[in-house]
C-alpha cells in the first residue's frame, strides 16, 4: 500500500522493552477527584463519569518541551494516572475491565484553562480548552504485570521541585477499573488506547521555563518542560 505522504505513528516507551505502544485513541476522563471538583465549584459530585478525547498527535513525551499554546493567558497543568488498554473490549463488566488493561502510566492534561471556562460557559464544545496541539503528556508505560493495577497510591505534580499536587489513586471517583468498564460501554475499546483518569486538586498555572515533574507510585516519573510561546 502507497500513501500520498508517509503516516506518522504516536508511540509510547514501554519499561523494561524495545518494542514501542503505538497510540490509537487518547480519552479523558472529566472531574474524576472530589477535592478538585470541589476547588473548580463545577459539576454534580454524585455525576457519572464523562468522557473527551484529545487528537494522537497531541500526546508528548518524557523529556519533551511542550511549547507554551497561543490563544491562553492561562495555561494549567492536571496530573494524571493513565492506563494503556492492550486488547478489544467492548460492555465490559468491572470484573473483566482488568483483562483489557496493559499497563499504567503518569501524564498530565494540559488545559487551556481560560478557553475552557469561556466554552463550559457558553454551552460550547471544550476542544479548544482540552484538545490542542501537545496536549496529552505522558510517560513510560510500566505493563500491569509489573506493577499491578493502581487501585491506590500517591500521586505528585511539581512545577521546579515545588510541589502542587498531593494525592492518592484511591481517592478517585471511579476507579480504573471502573473507568475502563464504563468507557467500553460508549466506545469499542481497542489496543493502542489511552485513559487519562482525572486530577487530583491543586491545579495551576505554568509558564515558559517551568519544569514539571509527576510521580504515580508504581510507574516511572514523568518529566518535561514548558517552552517559549508559539508563534
Amino acid at each position: 500500500m502507497e500513501f500520498v505522504f508517509d503516516p506518522v505513528v504516536t508511540s509510547l516507551v514501554v519499561a523494561g522493552r524495545e518494542e514501542r505502544f503505538p497510540v490509537r485513541r487518547v480519552y479523558c476522563v472529566g472531574r474524576n477527584y472530589l477535592d478538585h471538583i470541589r476547588e473548580m465549584k463545577e459539576g454534580d459530585e454524585r455525576d457519572p463519569p464523562f468522557f473527551f478525547q484529545k487528537p494522537t498527535d497531541s500526546v508528548v513525551t518524557d523529556g519533551a518541551v511542550v511549547p507554551y499554546p497561543t490563544a491562553t493567558d492561562d495555561f494549567q497543568y492536571e496530573g494524571e494516572l493513565v492506563i494503556a488498554i492492550g486488547a478489544a473490549g467492548y460492555n465490559l463488566s468491572v470484573e473483566e475491565a482488568g483483562s483489557v488493561v496493559f499497563g499504567y502510566a503518569a501524564g498530565v492534561d494540559l488545559t487551556r484553562r481560560d478557553r475552557q471556562r469561556e466554552s463550559f460557559k457558553n454551552g460550547l464544545p471544550w476542544e479548544i480548552g482540552k484538545s490542542f496541539d501537545h496536549s496529552g503528556a505522558c510517560g513510560v508505560i510500566t505493563p500491569v504485570e509489573e506493577c499491578g493495577h493502581r487501585l491506590s497510591g500517591s500521586i505528585t505534580l511539581s512545577v521546579n521541585d515545588e510541589l502542587r499536587q498531593s494525592g492518592d489513586l484511591a481517592q478517585m471517583i471511579w476507579g480504573p477499573l471502573e473507568i475502563v468498564s464504563r468507557l467500553s460501554a460508549q466506545y469499542r475499546l481497542q489496543p493502542g488506547d489511552i485513559i487519562m483518569t482525572g486530577t487530583p486538586a491543586g491545579v495551576g498555572a505554568i509558564v515558559p521555563g517551568d519544569v514539571v515533574s509527576v510521580a504515580v507510585e508504581g510507574v516511572e516519573t514523568l518529566t518535561f518542560s514548558i517552552g517559549p510561546k508559539e508563534e
